[in-house]
């Protein structure tokens, strides 16, 4: 398991220091990720995506439990009342929720990918403003080292706070 520490770096150079600091701190790159202006970061640094920039996931969830419980309705509706001529089972019940369930979690994933992270709402005057917000995922073990780590070795850079403890994907 992981979790998601944020800090906010003065600057670029700031970030380009932290990075190789986390690297000899055996944090992987792949576990790191870095939010400025558009156009400031270089390439080689590990930029935000898509799922970090944009509310995408909270969306998807959002709708595929919204969606499912649509499509449950109108799986119930369906076997309460079937079209004529025709007989359904409760496989249908299930079906109809399953694609109830599909066609929220796209369409609101697609809905909420216009839309900025809402976890990252506190960051972006900051950001505008010429810092870096700096998102690195750690096992939740090593939280304490890295924080102290961080705190003893640049004072300038603020804490932004941590998220609860994901599952650790590759």
């Amino acid at each position: 398991m992981r979790r998601r520490l944020y800090f906010m770096l003065p600057d670029v150079p700031s970030a380009r220091a932290m990075l190789d600091e986390l690297l000899l701190a055996r944090i992987e790159i792949g576990h790191m990720r870095f939010m400025a202006r558009d156009g400031t970061l270089p390439a080689d640094m590990p930029d935000v995506s898509v799922l970090q920039k944009t509310d995408v996931v909270h969306g998807a969830q959002l709708g595929i439990v919204i969606g499912g419980i649509v499509g449950l309705g109108a799986g119930i509706f369906l076997i309460m009342f079937p079209p004529e001529g025709l007989t359904l089972r409760t496989a249908a019940i299930l079906l109809v929720a399953l694609g109830g369930a599909l066609f929220g979690g796209w369409a609101s994933g697609m809905n909420a990918a216009a839309v900025p992270n809402s976890r990252l709402a506190q960051f972006a005057e900051r950001i505008e403003q010429g810092q870096v917000l700096m998102m690195i995922d750690v096992p939740v073990r090593r939280v304490q080292e890295i924080e102290q780590m961080i705190a003893k070795r640049h004072p300038e850079i603020s804490f932004g706070g941590s998220e609860p403890p994901m599952l650790a994907f590759p």
